[in-house]
This record gives structure tokens, C-alpha cells and sequence, in this order.
């Protein structure tokens, strides 16, 4: 009886050096943030709506963070078909203003999908990152003056989540998100 009583001494005693496991990464948190993410992107701007090309899809890298990443046209864009087989100069300039004055609203959603994808992933660690990338797509017969082909922003969890808890303005979440397009 003794010998059990030192046994469990020793046990309790060493049970917290025995290092603990890594929170796992959560399948369905991310599947929630991509859903998120899709709903959002589709419902930006319903007169002139965003052509949802591929589902957000989200991986998480450890020591890293969480990405997630889709393929977007700013607007429906006209393509070439039978039935239609050149576009006019007036589409093509049509179609590159729309998506010049889309753009500004993409960006800001982003930077919203970013803070609220935050929250919700706590297997992340706060100092790891969270990054929302975006590729857009482009017709070979469009513009593509002044706009970008890929969108990335990326911050630690833990500069989001101050913001969306209030310890952070808007201008130290701007300084913390990192962007890049290219």
C-alpha cells in the first residue's frame, strides 16, 4: 500500500513536465469559416454581384497559422461563346471600371472576413497568423490595368482578436494586418 501511495506521489508530481498535446487542428471550424467566407463574397454586392469561381478552402499549418484561400472574378463577366465571339471596346472598358470600383469593397471585406475568422478558430494560437488570400480572375481580352492578380492579408490571431474585443483602434489593427497583392 505504500509503495502505491509513493507511486502516485511520483505520478502527480511529474504530470505536468509531461508536455501537453497540441490543440488539434478543428475540421469543422474551418469548414465554418469557409462557408462564412463564400456567403460573404456572394452577398458583397447584389446589383452587380462577385463570380464566386471555387470555394474558400482553408488549411491550418502548424507553426504558422491558417490560410484560406479562393478564386473570384470581381464582377460576371461576359465571356466569348458561340454565340458571342468578340467583346466590344465598350464592354471591355465597361468591365474595367466595374471591377476598379469593386475592388475597394473586396479589400475592406477581407480585411472583415479576417477578424471574424479570428474568434472562431481557437486552435490557433495567438501568436500565429491568419491569412485571407484571394486570386482573381481575368478574361485574356480584359484590362487588367490597375488591378491586382492575387489579394493577400495576414495578422497574428492575437492583433484580430484585440481588435474585435475592443483593446485595439482601427488604425493598430490596419498597422498590424499585413497586405499584398500582386
Amino acid at each position: 500500500m505504500r509503495t502505491a501511495g509513493v507511486l502516485a506521489a511520483v505520478l502527480a508530481a511529474l504530470l505536468p513536465a509531461i508536455p501537453q498535446e497540441k490543440p488539434k487542428a478543428s475540421r469543422e471550424a474551418l469548414a465554418a469559416v469557409e462557408r462564412s467566407c463564400d456567403s460573404q463574397l456572394s452577398q458583397l454586392d447584389k446589383s452587380d454581384p462577385i463570380d464566386l469561381l471555387g470555394n474558400t478552402r482553408g488549411v491550418y499549418l502548424d507553426g504558422y497559422g491558417v490560410v484560406f484561400t479562393t478564386e473570384v472574378s470581381l464582377i460576371v463577366t461576359p465571356g466569348i461563346t458561340p454565340f458571342r465571339t468578340r467583346i466590344s471596346k465598350e464592354e471591355t472598358d465597361s468591365v474595367h471600371r466595374r471591377k476598379l470600383a469593386k475592388l475597394p469593397a473586396l479589400k475592406r471585406l477581407m480585411r472583415e472576413m479576417l477578424v471574424s475568422s479570428a474568434a472562431s478558430l481557437d486552435f490557433v494560437p495567438a501568436n500565429q497568423q491568419v491569412v485571407m488570400g484571394v486570386t482573381l480572375f481575368y478574361y485574356s481580352w480584359e484590362d487588367k490595368t490597375g488591378l491586382p492578380g492575387q489579394i493577400l492579408l495576414r495578422a497574428s490571431r492575437s492583433s484580430l482578436l484585440d481588435y474585435r474585443l475592443g483593446k485595439n483602434t482601427s488604425a493598430a489593427l490596419d498597422a498590424a494586418i499585413r497586405t499584398e497583392e500582386f
